[in-house]
């Protein structure tokens, strides 16, 4: 199977949860409201307007981000700390005891969430902030996801750490991997064996929760959906040898880091900085 028939799979089972979700977390919530999708539309075409510079920069922030995963390496090895070691002798055979409670359908549901679920983890709350009445939840989101991957490539530059299944291959079985094999085309579009320090799946996916929990009030039903999905990742990371749980711990302090930075920034300096263009916008009006 080739890299573009694994991206297909992943496209169809993600546009299908996308559908299902709007469905029943946006659409049920926009008909209790009692609004239109003739609205929505327009909801939709403003709010892209307004956070049109921020996605400027997470796109910017992506691009640096694939040129960084390609060129990095060398230059971590030249200037990063090896962390593998001092990981090792934290945890110990942490991850391996995780995987001594592996078993066919919890490998099949790990995989699963850890490839497809994250992917929709990621991109549904887009689609879902994008028709809200208000431009900050999406706002906040690609805030949230320029400074986690931020935080993610200066750690990648900074520190070397190869995860579980590279250093002790004799305990800790590629799950991921032998499972699914195909999954590797995906996977080495993506990661380095050498980048696993903070876990970027936990730091994005408790992000996404973390904001779930901040903007509940705007989509209920989306708040369990995205705990669960992202505990589930989060263990999934571990499960399948992919990550150590240092890792994990390293990735939930950047999701609440990205949350309460971006929170401010929006709250603050966005906030004051727009405040004093429409004070200039107002004056010229004036004169």
């Amino acid at each position: 199977m080739a890299l573009v028939d694994v991206l297909l799979q992943v496209g169809v089972v993600v546009a299908v949860g996308h559908l299902l979700a709007m469905l029943l977390v946006v659409e049920r919530n926009q008909q209790r409201r009692g609004r239109r999708i003739g609205s929505a539309v327009a909801r939709v075409r403003s709010n892209l307007t307004s956070v049109a510079p921020t996605l400027g920069v997470l796109a910017a922030v992506l691009a640096v981000n694939k040129v960084v995963r390609d060129v990095g390496v060398e230059l971590s090895w030249l200037i990063g700390i090896n962390l593998t070691g001092y990981i090792y002798l934290l945890e110990s055979q942490f991850v391996a005891a995780v995987q001594s409670f592996a078993h066919p359908v919890l490998t099949t549901y790990f995989g699963f969430v850890y490839v497809f679920g994250y992917t929709f983890l990621l991109t549904f709350p887009v689609l879902a902030y994008a028709v809200c009445e208000r431009s900050r939840p999406l706002r906040v989101l690609f805030l949230t996801y320029i400074l986690n991957y931020a935080f993610g490539l200066c750690c990648y530059v900074l520190f070397v750490a190869y995860g579980p299944r590279n250093f002790m291959p004799e305990l800790v079985d590629p799950l991921l991997y032998t499972s699914w094999p195909q999954s590797q085309l995906l996977v080495q579009q993506v990661n380095v064996n050498t980048n696993v320090f903070p876990s970027l799946h936990t730091s994005l996916s408790a992000t996404v929760a973390l904001l779930a929990y901040r903007f509940r009030a705007v989509y209920p039903r989306w708040l369990p959906v995205a705990t669960v999905l992202a505990v589930s990742i989060t263990v999934s990371t571990m499960y399948l040898g992919i990550h150590w749980a240092t890792d994990v711990v390293a990735g939930i302090a950047v999701a609440w880091a990205s949350v309460e930075l971006a929170t401010r920034i929006d709250d603050g300096a966005l906030s004051g900085w727009l405040r004093r263009l429409q004070g200039r916008e107002s004056e010229a009006v004036r004169r």
